[in-house]
């Protein structure tokens, strides 16, 4: 006689290795890891045994892509199968514009759209964090005007159909966001945190809602809010083809190994001097560089 097979299943919370998998009957549960398998993230396919208490995941579908960030010590999973990632930003708070580029690489990196949201549009100064977000729109990223405690309908053609991660610094409003977006989301956050043992009412916790009224495909993550987003698993080659204005120059200057920095003959630079490429943009794509040489090969192999 042979063993039941396992139930298909996605993952739509995750803590250290204590999973929320929400099966396709409709019915979620609490699981555990089997194994030493590598980590699982949010909107991972699994297949799921039931054991006593909850159920084992027993295996993984390959992924799409994986969304995660990482420095030269650790990485932190946040997402897996994302089609978008929306970054979420807000006035009266410090706007780190470095932040926003990192949030823009991760995503172009792993071929997902990225789009802003510029919320809590009815501040007084919201007119100044739009004319700060203009060279982000001049690269081709929507922006997205919001008020989310009134109204997140200019946010929804832009989700629907979309498996998205949000993202953010804390204050910015995305629990707001996720709130009017998946009614109930609040409830339901207090109760993973609780039973991941993630403590209560603090997102620590990476929680996917599912949106069936929004299309069949269409999910959004939560992430905890985050002051850092580090790119040290980006291989150099594939950070210069994140930046979607440098494209057109890669493999255009006169040395192979140029590090668009000082030599002679370098595409990049003269683009610079042109006025075609910011500055900024390029001392990013030099910075990052040094920090992914400088760091061992991304364990998510």
């Amino acid at each position: 006689m042979s063993a039941p097979q396992g139930e298909p299943g996605l993952v739509i919370a995750a803590h250290r290795r204590h999973f929320e998998v929400l099966l396709e009957s409709g019915e979620s549960i609490d699981c555990l890891q089997k194994g030493r398998a590598r980590l699982l993230a949010c909107g991972d396919r699994v297949t799921v045994a039931r054991i006593a208490g909850g159920g084992a995941i027993e295996g993984m579908a390959p992924r799409e892509n994986l969304i995660f960030r990482s420095d030269a010590f650790r990485e932190k999973l946040i997402a897996a199968n994302a089609t978008q990632i929306v970054g979420v930003v807000a006035p009266e708070l410090t706007l780190d514009e470095e932040l926003i580029h990192r949030w823009m690489i991760a995503a172009e990196a792993e071929r997902c759209r990225f789009v802003v949201v510029a919320n809590k549009r009815d501040l007084p100064t919201f007119a100044t964090l739009i004319e700060r977000l203009a060279p982000v729109a001049s690269l081709g990223y929507p922006v997205i005007e919001l008020a989310a405690r009134q109204d997140v309908g200019p946010l929804v053609p832009w989700i629907t159909g979309q498996r998205s991660v949000l993202v953010g610094q804390s204050g910015m409003g995305k629990s707001t966001i996720i709130n009017a977006l998946a009614p109930g989301a609040a409830t339901r956050t207090e109760e993973v945190s609780t039973a991941l043992r993630a403590g209560r009412h603090t997102t620590t916790a990476t929680t996917l809602y599912p949106l069936p009224t929004r299309g069949d495909a269409t999910w959004i993550v939560d992430s905890p809010g985050m002051k850092a987003f580090g790119l040290a698993h980006v291989a150099p080659d594939i950070l210069a083809h994140a930046f979607v204005e440098l494209r057109p120059f890669i493999g255009q200057c006169r040395f192979r190994d140029c590090r668009h920095d000082s030599e002679p003959g370098c595409a990049m630079q003269a683009a610079v001097a042109q006025g075609v490429v910011r500055p900024f943009r390029l001392a990013l794509l030099r910075q990052w560089v040094r920090e992914a040489t400088a760091t061992a090969p991304s364990l998510r192999a």
